[in-house]
């Protein structure tokens, strides 16, 4: 399968003081024949280039425009402040949820084929432009219209990927198991099936579930979220033809043999399945965005102002996001 998606992939870089910049940049090395597009503002790359030393011809491109060629092409969206690497400054945040949002509507109406997104600072934004704005996943589901989107992401494991998906995202603690019901753990399920089918071309996934509580609840000695939601919601999925293992104990789940079985595991929050990945990962793991009518990945790290300009942030989960990117945007074609 060529990496040839039909129409370009959009870059944005994040929040502008961060390290996504820097990494951005270094895209070319990866992928100098890829329709790749950055969104950002044009003086944000020179300035960062001749920071870190780096020659990097950069194109002016408008949606309707060929992409330009020897260089990267950017598609010029105004920062909205001066920027200094490593001081965030929330005079930015317009101007970087206006990026998210060319990228976003261009994937709607087909300019784009994806998006790849490098890490924002959500107190950033929410200082300087949205105090409602809780992240990339739930701000693209608001632009796409959909009610709900899951967070799966994905690393390199001994065998094949592993994928790792959300019943929820950024909750505190306290909150997650009132926010496990039957009608969303239907609605997780479902999309993550779905996906899997249409974005990853496997045609019967089979998914592990997780147990919210230590020992998947030991009978209901151990809390009662799986007797009384978990159990009776996946039973009534495997009749409609789901392929669902669990819920299992957490701490046991992720053994090879179990994982070698499955094509994803469902956990119940954040901090249940995101260690384990980021464990076997970090650095080449990926955020993929389910249940959007488009296909959206990005790096798994935040914005590292402490590192931003100095030219030793690693941009392998970038480059690992990208390729990603493509080869779903590709399989999209070519089906």
């Amino acid at each position: 399968m060529s990496l040839a998606p039909p129409s370009p992939i959009a870059i944005t870089y994040g929040d502008p003081a961060g390290i996504g910049p820097d990494l951005v940049l270094t895209l070319p090395d990866t992928f100098s024949d890829a329709p790749l597009v950055v969104i950002g503002d044009r003086q944000v790359l020179s300035e960062r280039a001749q920071q870190l030393g780096l020659t990097v011809p950069l194109g002016d491109w408008q949606p309707g425009q060929p992409l330009p060629t020897g260089c990267l092409p950017v598609w010029h969206t105004l920062a909205g402040a001066s920027v200094t690497a490593g001081q965030p400054n929330p005079a930015t945040a317009t101007g970087t949820l206006t990026m998210l949002t060319r990228a976003a509507q261009g994937c709607l109406d087909g300019t784009f084929s994806a998006m790849v997104t490098a890490p924002v600072a959500k107190n950033v934004i929410c200082e300087g432009a949205d105090p409602a704005f809780t992240g990339h996943t739930e701000f693209l589901a608001e632009q796409a219209g959909v009610a709900q989107v899951v967070m799966m992401l994905t690393a390199p494991a001994r065998t094949q990927d592993l994928r790792v998906a959300l019943a929820t995202t950024h909750l505190p603690l306290s909150q997650v198991p009132g926010a496990i019901t039957p009608a969303g753990l239907i609605r997780t399920l479902t999309i993550l099936r779905d996906d899997l089918i249409g974005k990853y071309r496997i045609a019967e996934p089979r998914i592990m579930v997780l147990g919210l509580n230590p020992h998947a609840g030991e009978g209901g000695h151990l809390g009662r979220e799986e007797l009384d939601v978990i159990i009776p919601t996946l039973e009534q999925l495997r009749t409609q033809g789901m392929a669902l293992t669990g819920p299992l104990p957490a701490d046991t789940a992720f053994q090879p043999h179990l994982l070698e079985q499955h094509d994803a595991v469902l956990a119940m929050y954040h901090d249940q399945g995101l260690p384990v990945l980021k464990y076997a990962g970090f650095g080449e793991a990926i955020n993929i965005t389910l249940g959007l009518p488009f296909i959206r990945t990005s790096v798994d790290h935040g914005t590292a102002f402490d590192l931003a300009g100095s030219g030793t942030a690693s941009a392998s989960s970038l480059v690992a996001a990208t390729r990603q990117a493509l080869a779903l945007a590709s399989a999209q074609c070519d089906a």
